[in-house]
């Protein structure tokens, strides 16, 4: 059983967050965020025009970083967060878009209120992981 003491353990948190599929939506609600959130203009320029394979990129990230499967590393190989990132201009009102996307993501679904807090607070530091700029 998944409770707020063994989020973080084994793959708990991937559990908790419905699996691919779940991670799946999450990340799609994610983007939707970025595409319709004025404050995420910015780092929605950093972005394709098309979503799909960033939404897949990230499902996959969160599903290996959540302690299910290594998704991303299978189909993209490995990943340094801040590497990937390094050509980026993301400074610190870049990062917190990109949290307040996440939460407006998180609210969407039908997590325990727990995994919700959780999930937002753990994402904070790869999120800082890609701050380039002060």
């Amino acid at each position: 059983m998944t409770t707020p003491e063994t989020f973080g353990q084994a793959n708990h948190s991937y559990l908790a967050a419905g699996g691919e599929a779940g991670l799946q939506q999450l990340a799609a609600d994610f983007y939707h965020a970025m595409n319709t959130r004025d404050d995420a203009a910015i780092i929605r320029a950093m972005h394709p025009d098309c979503l799909k394979e960033s939404t897949d990129k990230l499902a996959r990230f969160l599903a290996g970083w959540l302690g299910g499967p290594s998704l991303y590393r299978e189909k993209y190989g490995p990943i340094s967060i801040p590497r990937a990132h390094a050509h980026l201009a993301i400074g610190s009102s870049e990062r917190d878009a990109w949290l307040a996307c996440m939460a407006q993501a998180l609210a969407q679904q039908d997590y325990s209120p727990s995994f919700k807090a959780y999930l937002l607070q753990a994402l904070s530091v790869p999120a800082e992981r890609c701050r380039t700029q002060e």
